[in-house]
This record gives C-alpha cells, sequence and structure tokens, in this order.
C-alpha cells in the first residue's frame, strides 16, 4: 500500500480533533451511560480511522457517466424525467438508451466499459442481464440489479418462489407461492379478521392490514438492506391503500410497546427471507461479484391479527397496485422513492482514487492499524479491538455504509440487525451494525439536547405568525396523458409550454410540492390540487400556485405557468384528385343513435341550390379528402357547412353596412352569444376596436359610423347566490329600457340564447315582455343550444351521453316554439354537433370563438360569397377602406364564424 493509506496512531488532523473535543464534552457531561459512552469512544476511533481513508481517497470528481435504459418508458415519462433531473444534480453525464443493444456503452467488452452507473428501468431488465457481465464490473462500477436476489424472487412455476427449490425443512416466515405475475390474488384484509391463524409466538392484538414496504438492498455478501420509511397500507377500514409511515401506522393501531415490538417483527421477517435469498446464491454470488450494486425490492405483508406479518408476495421492483392511479399516488410514491434511493445511494458516494494501489485484503483495527499483508506478517496477524481483515470490496462497503449512516435520510437499517449480532469473530456485519449504532445514539442525543429550543423556536415562529412552507417549490408535474414540457421540468424553472396533438382534449394535472408544509392550488387561491383540464384549440393556460397553509388566508410564494398548445385537427392539402365526404355527428359521441357517423361519401344534389329560408334547416359538414374512409386524408381548412336542400348567403361588407343602419341590434345571453355579437360587430365596422368579457349591461353606440347602436345584456349571472340572480324576465326588461328609443319594427333586432339554459318557458316570456313593452313587431332571432359541458373537468357539471341527447330533443323543442311565435332561429346544436372537439378556451368545452389581439397592420378582410359556407376564419385584408382604422380585436373560431354568418344572411337577405 502507498504510504498516504497506511494509518498509525499519532496526532489526529483537525478535523479530528475538533470531533473528538466535542465528543469528550458529551460525556463529560454525563448524558449517556458509562458503558454507552465507553463503546461510543471505541466506535469513535474507529469512524475517525474510516474518515481519514476516506480523506486520503479523494480526489476532484469528474463528471461521470451513466447510462440509463428506458425500455418501453417514453422520455415523457416522470419516472425517466425523474432519473435525468437527480442525476444531473448529483453531476452526472446521463446517457438515454432504450436497450442495453442500442447503447454505445454496453455494446463490447462485455458492456462494463465506459460508464460509472447503470439504470435498467423495469421494461429493460432482462436486456441489461444478458449484455452486461457482472462479474467483469470494475469496483466503481454500480448496476440496480442483484441478478442472485432476482433469481431468489423468481417464478419457478405457479408462484413458486424459486429460493424455495434451493431450501429444505425450512420454515420460513413466507408464503412458498409468493413469487411472479402468476401470485396476483392476495389475501385481502378486509376478509382476515382477528381469528385468524397467527404465526407462532404472535400475540393476537387484532391487527388486521396489507402493508407494502419497500427494501433497498447494497449487498448480497454480506447481507446489507434498509427499509424505507414509506409503506401502503391497506386495512378492513379502508377500500385503497394509502400511503403512510410504518411506524406511524403501527403506533395508530397499536400500543406503544406493541407498535415497536411489531416495527422489530416486521425487520426481522424480511431479514430472515433475504438471509435465506443469499444463502441460496453464494457461490454466484462469489462469482458475479458486484461491490455496489443494488436493488429495490417491495415485500407485502399481511397482518392477521398479530404483530408478526407473513410475506404474501414479493416483487423484485417497486409495486403500488393497492394506490389509486387516477390521482397520481402510484407515481408520486414510486418517485419518492426512487429520488430518496437514488441520493441515500450516490450523494455519498465513494471513490477509491485510482492512484491506491490496495492489496488483496486489507486489516482494520481499533489500535489505528489499516495495514497491508507485510504488516499483518509484522504484527502476527489481525489483532485488536475490532481487528478485522477486509478485502477491498468489503472496505469499499464500509466506506460507503459510513456516509450513508452519518446523513438522516428516509431509510433506516434493516439489516444487519442485533439479533443477527455473532458471537464469534468479528465480522464485517458486526462493524455495519456498530457505525449504525454509533451514529443513532448521536442522533438521538442530538434530539434531546435539541427538542426545547426547536419547541421554543416554534412557540416563537407560532406567535410572529412565520408560514411554514419555507420551500415553496415543486418536486413534480403530474399529467395525465404525459406532456413533454419544455425545458424539462426544474424547480427553479417557472413557466413551461407543452403541445398535444388534436384528440387530446382533457389533461389531468396534479403538481406535487418539495415539502408537505406547502399547498398546491390550480388557477386561483382556493382552487383545487389536482383536476382535469379542458385544452381548447390553439393556446392553454394552467397556472399553478404554491401556497403557505401555515395562514389563515392562502399566501401565494410561488407560481408557476404551464402554456399548452393544442393542435388543429391534421390537415392533407388537396393537390389532386379528391371526393368529397360528409359527416353529421362524430362516432365519439352519438348523439343521434339512429344516424350515420364519422366521414361518408357526399352526394350533391342535382337540381340548382336555392336560398334558405331559415337559420336552421338540417346539414352536414362536408370537406374534401382522398378517401371517406380515413379522416387523415381529408384538407379540414377547407371544410363547410352545407345544409341538405340550400345554402345560405354570404352577406359582403358594404351590403351589411346599409342593411344595418338604423337598426339596434340587442343580444341577451351568455358568452357564446356574445361571440356572435363581437363577430357581428367586427365583420359591419370592418375592426374590433373595443372587447371585453363582460357579465353585465352593455351598450356600443359607436358602430356603423355611429349607425348602428348593440347592447348586450349578460344571463344567466351564474356567481351569484340564487335569491341574487335576476330572472331573465327583469335581464331582459333592464336590457330594453337602457337601449330605447326602440322601433317596434325589423329595425330592431333581439338575438336571445346560449350554450344550454334556453328553454321554451324563455321564449314564451319574451313575448310576454316583448307585448308588454308594445314591440311585439320586432325580428327576434333564437340562438338555440350548443355542445359543452361533455367533458369530465373537475368543479363543473359534466353531461352524460343520455343527458346529451336529451339536450338535442329540447334543443328541437325550442326551434320549433321559436317558429310557432313566429321568431328566427339558429340551429347552434346541430352545428356544434359534429365538431364538439373543436372549442377554443374555456372549462365547458362550449366556446367555438375567441378574440385575439392583432396588430397595428392586420385586419379583418371581406368573406367570399358561395354556395357553401366555410368554417375558415377571414383572412386579413390589407386593402382597407380609405380612412378606416386598423382592427385592434379580431374573433377567431371556425364553427363560430359558420352560425354567426347564418345570423347574418337571416338579418340582411338578399331580396332586402
Amino acid at each position: 500500500m502507498v504510504a498516504r493509506n497506511r494509518l498509525r496512531s499519532g496526532p489526529l488532523p483537525h478535523e479530528e480533533e475538533e470531533e473528538e473535543e466535542e465528543g469528550g464534552e458529551e460525556e463529560e457531561g454525563g448524558s449517556r451511560k458509562p458503558e454507552e459512552g465507553i463503546l461510543m469512544e471505541e466506535t469513535r476511533k474507529f469512524i475517525t480511522h474510516l474518515q481519514t481513508v476516506q480523506r486520503h481517497q479523494m480526489q476532484p470528481r469528474a463528471r461521470r457517466p451513466v447510462v440509463v435504459l428506458t425500455g418501453r418508458h417514453v422520455l415523457s415519462d416522470p419516472e425517466v424525467q425523474l432519473y435525468q433531473r437527480v442525476l444531473q444534480q448529483l453531476d452526472y453525464d446521463v446517457h438515454m438508451s432504450r436497450y442495453a443493444e442500442t447503447s454505445s456503452f454496453l455494446r463490447t467488452n462485455h458492456g462494463v466499459s465506459g460508464w460509472s452507473l447503470l439504470l435498467c428501468l423495469s421494461s429493460s431488465e432482462r436486456s441489461c442481464l444478458r449484455r452486461v457481465s457482472f462479474s467483469h464490473l470494475q469496483r466503481q462500477q454500480r448496476v440496480n440489479l442483484l441478478p442472485g436476489l432476482m433469481e431468489a424472487f423468481s417464478d419457478a412455476g405457479s408462484g413458486l418462489c424459486q429460493l424455495f427449490t434451493h431450501l429444505s425443512g425450512s420454515q420460513l416466515p413466507m408464503s412458498s407461492h409468493a413469487c411472479g405475475s402468476t401470485n396476483q390474488k392476495l389475501q385481502d384484509p378486509h376478509n382476515s379478521g382477528s381469528d385468524s391463524q397467527s404465526p407462532v409466538g404472535g400475540q393476537p392484538l387484532g391487527l388486521v392490514a396489507m402493508v407494502n414496504v419497500y427494501v433497498l438492498v447494497t449487498s448480497l455478501r454480506p447481507l446489507t438492506s434498509f427499509l424505507h420509511d414509506i409503506s401502503i397500507v391497506t386495512t378492513n377500514q379502508e377500500q385503497r391503500g394509502r400511503p403512510t409511515q410504518l411506524r406511524n401506522f403501527l403506533l395508530q393501531q397499536l400500543r406503544p410497546t406493541a407498535s415497536h415490538d411489531a416495527l422489530v417483527q416486521v425487520k426481522q421477517v424480511i431479514g430472515e427471507v433475504l438471509q435465506a435469498a443469499a444463502s441460496t446464491n453464494e457461490r454466484e454470488e462469489t462469482l458475479n461479484r458486484c461491490v455496489l450494486c443494488y436493488q429495490l425490492l417491495t415485500f407485502t405483508l399481511l397482518f392477521s391479527g398479530s404483530v408478526t406479518p407473513v410475506i404474501v408476495q414479493v416483487d423484485a421492483d417497486l409495486t403500488f397496485s393497492a394506490l389509486s392511479d387516477d390521482t397520481f399516488d402510484r407515481q408520486i410514491t414510486k418517485d419518492l422513492i426512487l429520488e430518496d434511493s437514488l441520493r441515500f445511494l450516490l450523494s455519498s458516494e465513494t471513490h477509491l482514487s485510482s492512484e491506491t494501489h490496495l492489496p488483496s485484503e486489507t486489516h482494520l483495527s481499533s489500535e489505528t492499524h489499516l495495514s497491508s499483508e507485510t504488516d499483518r506478517g509484522q504484527y502476527g496477524g489481525c489483532r485488536g479491538t475490532f481487528g478485522v481483515c477486509l478485502s477491498e470490496g468489503e472496505l469499499l462497503l464500509l466506506l460507503q455504509f459510513h456516509q450513508q449512516m452519518k446523513t438522516p435520510s428516509a431509510f433506516q437499517l434493516l439489516y444487519p440487525s442485533v439479533s443477527s449480532s455473532s458471537s464469534g469473530p468479528l465480522s464485517v456485519s458486526d462493524l455495519l451494525l456498530t457505525i449504525s449504532r454509533y451514529y443513532e445514539l448521536q442522533r438521538n442525543h442530538s434530539d434531546q439536547t435539541e427538542a426545547s429550543t426547536n419547541q421554543e423556536s416554534s412557540s416563537q415562529d407560532a406567535a410572529e405568525g412565520k408560514g411554514v412552507c419555507v420551500d415553496p417549490h415543486l418536486r413534480q408535474i403530474y399529467t395525465d396523458p404525459p406532456l413533454t414540457l419544455t425545458p424539462p421540468f426544474s424547480p427553479w424553472v417557472k413557466v413551461y409550454r407543452a403541445e398535444v396533438t388534436f384528440d387530446t382534449v382533457t389533461v389531468r394535472i396534479r403538481p406535487e410540492p418539495v415539502s408537505s408544509a406547502c399547498r398546491v392550488h390550480l388557477d386561483e387561491h382556493r382552487g383545487p390540487r389536482m383536476a382535469n383540464v379542458p385544452v381548447g384549440l390553439g393556446n392553454s393556460r394552467i397556472s399553478i400556485l404554491v401556497t403557505d397553509s401555515g395562514e389563515p388566508e392562502p399566501v401565494v410564494m410561488t407560481i408557476y405557468t404551464v402554456h399548452i398548445y393544442r393542435e388543429s385537427r391534421p390537415s392533407l392539402p388537396m393537390f389532386g384528385d379528391h371526393v368529397t365526404c360528409s359527416f353529421l355527428q362524430d362516432c365519439g359521441l352519438l348523439v343521434q343513435p339512429g344516424r350515420s357517423c364519422g366521414l361518408e361519401p357526399f352526394i350533391r344534389s342535382q337540381s340548382p341550390p336555392e336560398t334558405c329560408s331559415s337559420g336552421h334547416e338540417p346539414g352536414r359538414w362536408v370537406v374534401p379528402c382522398l378517401s371517406c374512409s380515413d379522416n387523415r386524408t381529408c384538407d379540414w381548412r377547407e371544410v363547410a357547412w352545407q345544409p341538405d336542400s340550400c345554402y345560405h348567403p354570404l352577406v359582403d361588407r358594404s351590403l351589411l353596412q346599409d342593411c344595418m343602419t338604423d337598426r339596434k341590434l340587442l343580444f341577451i345571453g351568455d358568452s357564446t352569444n356574445r361571440g356572435m355579437m363581437y363577430f357581428l360587430m367586427e365583420r359591419v365596422n370592418s375592426s374590433l376596436e373595443d372587447w371585453g368579457k363582460a357579465h353585465d349591461t352593455l351598450v356600443y353606440r359607436n358602430l356603423n359610423a355611429d349607425r348602428t347602436l348593440v347592447g348586450y345584456s349578460y344571463y344567466p349571472q351564474f356567481w351569484l347566490e340564487k335569491n341574487q340572480r335576476p330572472t331573465f324576465r327583469q335581464a331582459l326588461q333592464q336590457l330594453l329600457h337602457r337601449s330605447r328609443p326602440l322601433m317596434n319594427s325589423h329595425l330592431t333586432v333581439l338575438v336571445v340564447g346560449g350554450v344550454q339554459w334556453l328553454n321554451t318557458n324563455h321564449l314564451r316570456t319574451v313575448r310576454e315582455v316583448l307585448d308588454r313593452e308594445a314591440l311585439g313587431e320586432i325580428l327576434v332571432v333564437v340562438k338555440s343550444l350548443g355542445m359543452g359541458f361533455h367533458l369530465p373537468v373537475d368543479g363543473i357539471r359534466s353531461l352524460s351521453l343520455r343527458e346529451i341527447q336529451h339536450l338535442y330533443r329540447e334543443n328541437r323543442n325550442i326551434i320549433t316554439t321559436a317558429k310557432h311565435y313566429g321568431y328566427e332561429a339558429i340551429d347552434t346544436f346541430g352545428i356544434t354537433m359534429g365538431r364538439y372537439k373543436e372549442f377554443l378556451q374555456g372549462r365547458c368545452a362550449c366556446h367555438f370563438h375567441e378574440v385575439e389581439k392583432l396588430s397595428s397592420s392586420e385586419s379583418s378582410g371581406d368573406t367570399r360569397a358561395g354556395p357553401e359556407l366555410s368554417s375558415q376564419s377571414a383572412a386579413p385584408n390589407n386593402k382597407q377602406e380609405a380612412g378606416s382604422n386598423a382592427s385592434t380585436y379580431h374573433v377567431r373560431g371556425p364553427v363560430n364564424q359558420v352560425y354567426s354568418e347564418i345570423l347574418l344572411s337571416r338579418l340582411c337577405p338578399r331580396n332586402t
């Protein structure tokens, strides 16, 4: 061994001197028992030697390459993103590949060249085991697989664990058929009672539960394993499992003493099984030695009225089937354990210098000897209080274990345990246990001495009203479907963008905070922490508010924003021959069960088309395609509304302006009605310079060179309490009074309607109010119902298919009643039914329009006239009329444009 790796008695470095002085003061204070103090002193010397070795081997650390094999996981998968984020934070150079066969690092030299860490996700494990030769791994290389352990818990047939084929007469606290995918039907804790047969020595206490615990095995020889704090508990009082700390759960269910005994039993039961698994693979483990490899396991324990559980399932992976997938609890819990594991293993990673030439065995003793074979000859072999001969791998394990024990984590030592201590010669396992005890006693002492200080500090913080959310950041943003965020998620990045396809109409989102003391709300201070969010065409925005729950009112501490762009329906431009296809309704939402759905060939009428005589003529959408059997071959930019036996003429601007002269147009309804109003104002004025999401009564008098007045009243005011909302009669009367004087003729137009609140009673009210106000001869246009509220969105009502079909029938009744009163009607339900996916922003998925701000060089132009009503928004026209101002806003939305143009054609027929 080189000189700097040999330790002798003598003055300690400054750092160790300080540690010994501090330790001496603790012992002189009499806070520990004398025997405990002696143990601490002896162990302190031993640990001092480990620290010295560690310091002597420290070297500048370059970015180490890590290979992550994702298998079937996509790059946007939260698990893949977690590995990438955490590994980069730990200064690894991350290389992604799907399988070992496709990774440049693993193609040659037994797959062991050029990398420091190999992580094989669940769907790539077989590829790893085929390509990587574990017997050729270098001492600093680490893989997240222990082949021997995987073999022991593999399925030998019908769920029989492979390890039982190597054991004879063994009485393990485990079901022999606890392995493999065939063992899916575990005993339900709901059907287990306190009268169930308890294991030998178990005291019936009525504890009935199924518990998943998560074990990290870092070595098989010597066996070293850790238990994660989080467990998944399913009791006979709960339908679904819930994540909780095992210690806390046992304490809630049992008395303090019994809960401690139960936790000891859990560790002992798992330790026995792991020992048996390790013993069945001793020869293979010796041949395929991987010092730093590790394995995460899931043990399913069944408590049946006793503090001693039985293992009923073992998985060589992390499983969370007891948790709900809808709430992201599975992924959140898995990510938390994975991140804890990575930081536990890699933050304390130990490196022996490449300049260090350790012999095959090393001697470490409390008499300050780290000696080579030559030294052992001089001293007559291994000796001393803690005298033990160590191989290079064992020394590496000791150093790593020491580093892990120094820092508190979510893991507690499972094995070796006190019960596993041997009375014979000191082993490496005994040394591990000694290190663990030392830091456990040290932390217990620190907790006692700091308890009063912490209590005073907490009281002071509470008195000063300080919040408890000290780290207001997100750990991750979980979505379904998974969004590919740009830039990749990081707790310190606040703004993200993502794109989704046309068929993605909702995104379920749950942001998870770093600290449980922080609360997350979506879009508003008291919004939900998780929600189904509708994604309209174009841009949508989701705001994520991280708040301090320690205050009476939520205090927003951090805001994250996710901008989602939803693509339009994919279009294939038509350059050659094509066919015209049509559709009435989408097969994904059969509003009229007896009618056809999807694309079918469109057959034009042979007779010349006539002008439609009403706004509710039945029709369908037509679109050019290469084939009506594949909607991906269509040019959806050219889709148009085609009534069955007529057409709605488009009104050019000059005729429209003349038609609107001296007229007053009054709109009453919700935002869908308001969208038609703003479209009309832009078309008449060639610009839209005044816009807002009005929820009250407005009057516009500057339209059409001050020759046209437009009034609007929002109804219903759903945000008010029912007893405070104006009735429809009151809202209509207020609109009429604010718009007077009014002519009792077609120079006054009333447009009434909305998405789904309108019914025949409202039309009767219109008739009564107009007669009372001596306005019975004005032109009334009824905008019928529309699609919306058809998506499962949190916080608002969601209609079932049956309810939507009922709306269709109610829509027909409204149109029939409107005709009875002599009113015009526009069938917006029939128009929106086939294109219900093409909604724009809004939680209701009912808005088919959006007002966007234009630059000063843009303006809306004339729309071409023709026998079919195109659903494409009018293109900007740079040829402005003399003296006209450029548009400030533009109403976009092809579906809204179609029924708004029908409104204009009914207001301004060509024969007037």
